[in-house]
């Protein structure tokens, strides 16, 4: 017979936070969102954590460069979509890369025999204009000078004949650092000689970084922004159970940071086979998050397999129709509260603990804070960031409302098979999981996540909580009834807004 579970399947919906004592120093201002994103071992460090609970979902209308990088500044990270060709997400991974902030390790290096010609091939390749010049081409060579792309007119010089040494400003006539200055001093350099970028030099004139003007800036306006050891953006990238072996490595070379398996079901022998041939080929240095799954057995089986984090969720995406094709699925507050308790489970018994993603199911913000409260460590939205500026789809006209597209990785313009994969020789899509649709569009990444962040926070500060971790433990929670849903917002009221008139008598 089969199992039935005797409690139904609950959603966000249905439960509210019950507010505990706010002290005089739990306010919203000292809240800290800090969350870990990989597995670590009791008493240590996770190697990758996110300054906000915050990823974007691994979908073509979603995740792409420009919203990794606007994202990353917040604090959060962006799943890059792996339903694309090899090349054309690693280009994606690589534009990601090559936004950075603070000291910066030259990627961009030229010897100073090389031509003109290929300055302009390093610079396609890079995205930068600025480059070193060092005696080996390298980027640990003796810097000889820098050349940029205003040194030179690619219309009126002879570019297969023309020599960077002929070009470039040389190392005597450059204002530089010595290694070991604070980004502070380095800045002070920029501003006093009007400089754009100074190069980081050692004793022996080897370059070491560059600091860019336009970085030390930014920085100051995103406190919280995400960045690996080289001052880069982090960004991740979904891979499948299919062609792994050809996009990891590709992947890996790009700069991508962590991986996640990008299924609709991550409960199979697939996503196992696809971590132990990561493990095996890289070990612990190439983070791989796993899922989804939506109870404690699909959990353990990720977290034993070596999963860094595992995901939630079936069937609770706006633009999922999972449930609907094929009857499998939970609601996402009761699949994440039972993957939570298995989590904290696993945790006592292994000594290692394995966030988890609450994937799906967000409607409201304040569903945020309840999924963290749940268990969740960090939340992956797709409608969310689909709305903003900086998601890859295009905005448009719908009925005179500005909208972007929103489209699901299962729909028939995705046409995302490996997602719903499930072995066999056969390829391709039997039927549709996902739909085509619009969201309102809603304007700059920042403004709303910056709006989004201070509910959280300010919810938080009500439950007399200040940070995720301490809410897991002490929030309070409640079911709530259909009634009580209604009476939490507005009612027996006509709400005013532009559209009504209203004459005094």
């Amino acid at each position: 017979m089969a199992i039935f579970f005797k409690e139904p399947s609950r959603t966000f919906s249905e439960y509210l936070l019950v507010p505990g004592y706010t002290g005089p120093n739990d306010i919203p201002d000292k809240v800290s969102l800090r969350t870990p994103l990989v597995k670590f071992k009791k008493g240590e460090e996770p190697a990758l954590s996110l300054n906000i609970p915050l990823t974007s979902a691994v979908m073509q209308a979603v995740s792409g460069p420009d919203l990794a990088v606007a994202l990353a500044k917040e604090g959060g990270i962006s799943f890059i979509f792996g339903s694309q060709s090899i090349a054309s997400q690693a280009a994606m991974i690589r534009e990601v890369k090559s936004t950075k902030a603070g000291f910066v390790c030259s990627d961009a290096n030229i010897a100073a025999d090389a031509t003109l010609r290929e300055v302009i091939k390093l610079r396609q390749k890079t995205g930068h204009s600025t480059m070193a010049v060092t005696d080996n081409g390298q980027k640990d060579g003796k810097l000889l000078g820098i050349i940029t792309s205003r040194d030179f007119r690619e219309t009126r010089v002879d570019l297969d004949n023309s020599k960077v040494a002929d070009y470039m400003t040389p190392f005597e006539n450059l204002v530089v650092g010595k290694d070991g200055i604070t980004l502070s001093e380095a800045n002070d350099i920029i501003w006093d000689h009007k400089l754009n970028q100074l190069p980081i030099v050692d004793d022996e004139q080897h370059l070491v970084a560059f600091v860019f003007r336009k970085d030390y800036e930014q920085h100051k306006e995103h406190p919280y922004e995400v960045l690996d050891d080289k001052k880069r953006f982090l960004v991740g990238a979904g891979i499948n159970s299919r062609d792994y072996k050809e996009r990891v490595p590709a992947l890996v070379e790009a700069g991508a940071d962590i991986f996640v398996i990008d299924s609709s079901e991550g409960y199979s022998v697939w996503q196992k086979e696809t971590i132990e041939w990561i493990r095996n080929k890289y070990g612990d240095t190439v983070k791989i998050g796993a899922g989804n799954v939506v109870d404690g057995d699909g959990f353990r089986y990720l977290a034993e397999a070596g999963a860094d984090f595992v995901k939630i969720g079936i069937g609770g995406g706006s633009i999922c129709i999972t449930r609907e094709q094929k009857g499998i699925g939970r609601g996402q507050a009761t699949a994440t509260i039972e993957v939570a308790k298995a989590r904290d489970e696993y945790y006592k018994n292994t000594g290692v603990y394995v966030p988890i993603c609450s994937d799906g199911g967000i409607v409201q913000d304040y569903h945020i804070t309840l999924a963290l409260a749940f268990g969740a460590d960090f939340v992956m939205l797709g409608r969310y960031f689909a709305r903003f500026k900086e998601s890859p789809s295009k905005v448009v006209t719908v009925n005179g409302n500005y909208m972007k597209e929103y489209w699901g990785e299962g729909s028939a313009r995705a046409r995302n098979w490996q997602r719903y994969d499930l072995g066999g020789e056969e390829t391709g899509m039997s039927f549709v999981e996902g739909v085509d649709s619009y969201v309102p569009y809603a304007g700059a990444l920042a403004d709303n996540v910056g709006l989004t962040l201070s509910k959280i926070r300010h919810t938080m500060s009500n439950c007399g909580v200040m940070s995720i971790e301490q809410l897991q433990k002490e929030a309070k929670v409640t079911l709530v009834s259909s009634v009580s849903i209604t009476e939490g917002g507005a009612h027996d009221v006509l709400v005013r807004d532009n559209n009504v008139d209203a004459t005094q008598s």
